[in-house]
C-alpha cells in the first residue's frame, strides 16, 4: 500500500465530506411540483448532484444551458436550495472520526469546492463538524473553479503548506484533474457521487472505500 507524506489534507465538500443530495434533490423537486410534475426519487437525482445546477435542471426539467428559460430557472433553483441548505444534509458516516483524527495528529485540513461561497461558507460555518476547517475555498473564491488548479493552490497558500505536501480527496473526475494540475496526490472518495465516468481513467493516486481508510495512507 502506498503511503503519502503530507502536512495538510484538502477535501471536496459535496459527495466527500457531506451528503447534500437530499437538499439539492428537494430543491429540484420543489421546482417540479411548482410546475405540476410529480417528484423524482432521490435515486434518480443523486448521481447528478456533482454536476451542480446545470445537471440537476437537465434531469429534473430537461433544461439545457442554451434554453431560453435556463438562467431564470437556475436562479429559482438556487434560491430554493439556499433556503434549505442544511435541512437534510448530513456528514457521511466516518467523516467525523476522520476529521477528529486529523486534528489529533496536528494535520490541518481544508475544503475546496465548486459550490459558490453563498452556499459553501454558511454550510462550513453552521455545521459544527466543519468549523475546524483551516481554509474554505469555494467555486467563486478564485477566478477559476476546478478542474483548474487555482482553488487548490489557494487553499494550500492559506494553510501555509506547499502544494506537494498536500493531498486532495474528492469524488469527481474534476477533483483528480485539479489535484494533478496542482501537483498534489488525488484520492478518490468512492462513497461519493462519482458522476458517470470511468473512475479508473481519472488518474488518481489512490481510491478509498470509506473515510477512515484515508488514515492508513498517511505516512
Amino acid at each position: 500500500m502506498r503511503r503519502f507524506e503530507c502536512r495538510a489534507v484538502l477535501f471536496d465538500l459535496d459527495g466527500t465530506l457531506i451528503d447534500s443530495a437530499p437538499d439539492l434533490a428537494g430543491a429540484a423537486n420543489h421546482l417540479r411540483e411548482a410546475r405540476g410534475l410529480a417528484p423524482l426519487p432521490l435515486a434518480a437525482l443523486r448521481p447528478w448532484v456533482g454536476t451542480g445546477a446545470r445537471g440537476m435542471l437537465k434531469v429534473a426539467l430537461h433544461l439545457d444551458p442554451d434554453h431560453t428559460e435556463f438562467e431564470a430557472t437556475r436562479d429559482e433553483f438556487l434560491a430554493v436550495y439556499e433556503r434549505r441548505l442544511l435541512q437534510d444534509t448530513r456528514a457521511f458516516s466516518g467523516v467525523p472520526a476522520l476529521l477528529a483524527a486529523l486534528v489529533a495528529r496536528g494535520l490541518p485540513w481544508g475544503v475546496v469546492t465548486n459550490k459558490a461561497e453563498r452556499f459553501a461558507l454558511p454550510i462550513c460555518r453552521d455545521m459544527p463538524l466543519l468549523q475546524s476547517a483551516a481554509a474554505v475555498v469555494a467555486g467563486d473564491t478564485t477566478t477559476h473553479a476546478k478542474p483548474h488548479p487555482m482553488p487548490l493552490l489557494e487553499a494550500a497558500r492559506r494553510l501555509g503548506v506547499a502544494p506537494e505536501h498536500c493531498i486532495y480527496v474528492g469524488d469527481d473526475e474534476r477533483d483528480m484533474q485539479a489535484a494533478r494540475a496542482a501537483g498534489m496526490p488525488g484520492i478518490v472518495a468512492r462513497w461519493g457521487y462519482l458522476g458517470h465516468g470511468d473512475i479508473q481513467s481519472w488518474g488518481a493516486e489512490a481510491e478509498i472505500e470509506a473515510p477512515e481508510a484515508l488514515l492508513a495512507l498517511l505516512a
